[in-house]
């Protein structure tokens, strides 16, 4: 009789760095050294400076509601628990519906797409393909709390009204993005992606992973 396979994690976090891309205009990610192991010095201390939205990230309803909660005021519960990953990509800017739909039948409360073949961390993917507001109605229609993406936004880069975002924001839903999808199959998982407790703040980066099951 064979043992069932034990529960693996898989990292779903891409890695904070120097020089990788931010939205436009946004603050880039840097590093300063304080302390270094040395004659007097037994530590070594690192600062870093970024901003909320830098890496794989949690938005909280404050980012786009001026009057909505600061991410440390969000329960941990929607950011752990049962997740599919599924395939959104195509050839069009937005990711509708009936791109998806086939692949929601017992779905969890967590749906993770995978919008990009891949991306280059060092370069902003200008014009990569998000989702469209008929795309996050029909995910709340499914009981979905958490939609998470593999690009910086779940709205196109140069969109001002924010429609896939105002209809997490009808729904009171939850946003990840900027996760490494590429680096798990699609499936059933079990996600943990609780974000930084920054109190006051519109958003927060997440270390994502995706733990499987046993088998």
């Amino acid at each position: 009789m064979s043992r069932p396979n034990a529960p693996r994690l898989i990292d779903i976090t891409p890695a904070l760095t120097p020089g990788m891309a931010v939205f436009p205009g946004d603050a880039p990610y840097e590093v300063r050294e304080t302390f270094k192991i040395g004659p007097g010095c037994p530590v070594n201390v690192t600062s870093v400076s970024l901003s909320t939205h830098c890496g794989a990230h949690a938005d909280a309803p404050l980012h786009y509601d001026p009057a909505g909660a600061s991410i440390d005021r969000l329960a941990l519960e929607d950011y752990i628990g049962p997740a599919r990953l599924i395939d959104g990509r195509g050839d069009g800017p937005l990711c509708f519906p009936q791109d998806i739909e086939d692949r929601l039948d017992g779905a969890p409360p967590r749906i993770l797409i995978r919008l990009a073949d891949g991306l280059d961390p060092k370069r902003w993917p200008k014009g990569f393909r998000a989702l469209a507001p008929e795309t996050v109605e029909l995910l709340a229609a499914r009981g979905v709390r958490l939609i998470g993406v593999d690009v910086p936004s779940v709205d196109p880069e140069t969109s001002k009204d924010l429609p896939a975002h105002m209809a997490v924001r009808r729904h009171d839903m939850r946003i990840l993005e900027n996760l490494a999808l590429t680096l798990a199959e699609f499936g059933d998982y079990e996600l943990i992606a609780p974000p930084l407790k920054l109190e006051g703040l519109d958003a927060a980066p997440v270390r994502a992973v995706l733990r499987t099951c046993a088998s």
